[in-house]
């Protein structure tokens, strides 16, 4: 088994080698990294370029910001991996996280996997989440993603989303930007593809910190549920 690690990257020059680093420490996994630098302008791009691989991983850079989604698509056909998933390049998730989300699909028992911030857990953590109003927005989002996909979950909109390659390479994704987060999700439910949720760590991050999901990006990913779900 080899796990394909997507790291979109935009502007990360604090963090971008710490993560490598953490998901290269994972000696029980067979890796492959694709690193999709999206023309970052603070110094991430020049890390990129001094950094190591094997001859397995992939590194490639935009000439111009497209945007998350876009990254992504560009790193679908690269990828060599039986089992793929996403990761930010900040330090909001833990790559220890790995094992237990990959675990399901080693096992051929689902064919996805999203890391839940909030499964398992009596309420939302506000220190987690940085502010009351994450918080209910993810929660808001989260329900009526459900209520258009007749879905269950109980965190849409996690970084953590792992797939079994072969169905992720048939996904056909369009969104360039956050949007990718709800359109694989609506996707995923056309296709009556059953999603499994697994506990995971995270650590938020504010604004002043690089967060970079915005106000708009919630109207977008209503937007896109409903887009996705209506045009097939």
């Amino acid at each position: 088994m080899i796990l394909t690690v997507i790291i979109p990257v935009f502007n990360e020059k604090k963090t971008i080698l710490k993560i490598i680093k953490k998901v290269k420490s994972l000696n029980r996994l067979k890796k492959q990294l694709i690193i999709v630098d999206d023309n970052s302008d603070d110094g991430t791009k020049e890390i990129l370029k001094k950094i190591s691989k094997t001859k397995n991983d992939k590194i490639i850079f935009h000439k111009e910001n497209k945007g998350k989604g876009a990254a992504i698509i560009t790193a679908k056909k690269f990828i060599k991996g039986n089992i793929v998933i996403i990761q930010d390049a900040d330090m909001e998730y833990d790559p220890n996280d790995y094992y237990r989300l990959t675990k399901p699909i080693k096992n051929k028992k689902f064919l996805v996997v999203y890391g839940s911030r909030v499964l398992g857990k009596k309420r939302y953590d506000s220190k987690n989440f940085i502010s009351k109003f994450r918080i209910l927005a993810n929660h808001m989002l989260t329900i009526f993603s459900n209520m258009i996909n007749g879905q269950s979950l109980t965190d849409a909109h996690t970084c953590y989303k792992v797939f079994d390659s072969e169905l992720f390479k048939k996904i056909d994704l369009k969104s360039k930007d956050f949007a990718f987060c709800p359109e694989v999700t609506t996707k995923l439910s056309n296709k009556n593809i059953k999603i499994l949720e697994v506990p995971i760590r995270y650590k938020g991050r504010s604004s002043q910190e690089g967060k970079k999901i915005r106000f708009n990006d919630g109207f977008l990913a209503i937007y896109s549920i409903i887009k996705f779900k209506l045009f097939r």
